[in-house]
């Protein structure tokens, strides 16, 4: 019963702490690659335990669809969370913290939203079954590829998930909400359209 929140904090934690060291410079490969990859990898690996949600804002999203209980979605966030302090903390003990700035301003709040609709727009095709299994880590990998790009291009860190947000230090108001609003939107979009 518990396998599935320790996979949620276990995946949030390393999507963050890679995020967090790709972004401080440490390694050569573009973060927004890195991040999509880490996604797929645990798509793949532990997808059937909890569905790798791995992020609140897509918690958030599947249960505005009914796609998981309310208990479920409090305690996958709280996971999330452990994840992303536990990243934080690990990040904050070393030389590699990112630096980034956290801006408040309604256009990050907008990138970031946008940004995350794409991303949970080609998460709920995984999600209703209209994407063949085998390629479900990939479209969820490449739908963060895609979110992370057109936040970061708008100006905002592109990092569409709290948790992160949470982990590499660019966590503010409109680093929270934009997710958030943007997942409900972009997973409600596809229930409508499918």
């Amino acid at each position: 019963m518990f396998k599935k929140y320790i996979v949620e904090a276990l995946g949030t934690f390393a999507l963050a702490l890679t995020v967090g060291l790709s972004v401080a410079g440490v390694f050569a490969v573009p973060t927004p690659v890195l991040a999509g990859l880490v996604l797929g990898l645990f798509v793949y690996t532990v997808g059937h335990i909890s569905g790798t949600h791995i992020n609140p804002a897509v918690t958030i999203g599947a249960w505005s669809i009914g796609k998981i209980t309310g208990k479920d979605a409090l305690g996958y966030i709280v996971s999330q969370f452990v994840g992303g302090g536990l990243a934080m903390w690990i990040l904050s003990m070393t030389t590699v913290m990112p630096a980034l700035t956290v801006s408040g301003d309604w256009m990050t709040g907008f990138a970031e939203l946008l940004g995350t609709f794409f991303f949970t727009f080609g998460i709920a095709s995984v999600v209703y079954g209209k994407t063949p299994s085998v390629m479900s880590g990939a479209v969820i990998g490449g739908s963060l590829l895609l979110g992370i790009t057109i936040s970061a291009l708008l100006g905002a860190n592109g990092v569409l998930n709290p948790a992160v947000a949470l982990g590499i230090g660019s966590f503010g108001i409109m680093y929270i909400l934009g997710p958030v609003v943007g997942s409900v939107l972009g997973m409600q979009a596809y229930k409508k359209l499918q």
